[in-house]
């Protein structure tokens, strides 16, 4: 699977999203060290806290399919209805749950939905971090 592969899927999970409230609609597809990708979307709550956001959706279909073992993950964001145009960076949350099941090569891919990419490591979206590692201490 490219990266730019990736990001298409993503691109068409981001067509699921439930946004009423806020219009913008992300779309999250990750790859397993298996080859298999699950793909996630946003969805809003009239709450706001019950909300999820596309990477947990794709981490928490996986782990409950049994996965533990990621490659990657591709995020794409804008308002719907409108071309995406801008990188859509993983939230706070969503990087801590990233940590939970990836190490610090882990990579992800952030598009502009142009068939570019960038790619960065887990390190990088999320320096200094806490994980299960630290616990051990």
């Amino acid at each position: 699977m490219t990266p730019i592969e990736l990001v298409n899927l993503a691109i068409a999970a981001r067509e699921h999203a439930y946004v009423p409230y806020s219009g913008f609609g992300v779309g999250a597809a990750l790859l397993t060290k298996g080859g298999k990708v699950y793909q996630g979307c946003n969805i809003e709550n009239a709450a706001y806290g019950p909300t999820n956001c596309a990477e947990r959706t794709a981490f928490f279909t996986a782990v409950y399919e049994g996965e533990r073992d990621f490659e990657a993950i591709a995020v794409v964001g804008g308002k719907m209805g409108q071309p995406i145009s801008e990188l859509c960076a993983p939230c706070g949350v969503c990087r801590q749950v990233i940590r939970e099941f990836c190490n610090d090569d882990f990579k992800i891919y952030l598009s502009k939905g142009d068939n570019t990419f960038e790619e960065i490591s887990l390190t990088h979206l999320l320096p200094f971090s806490f994980s299960k590692a630290d616990l051990d201490k």
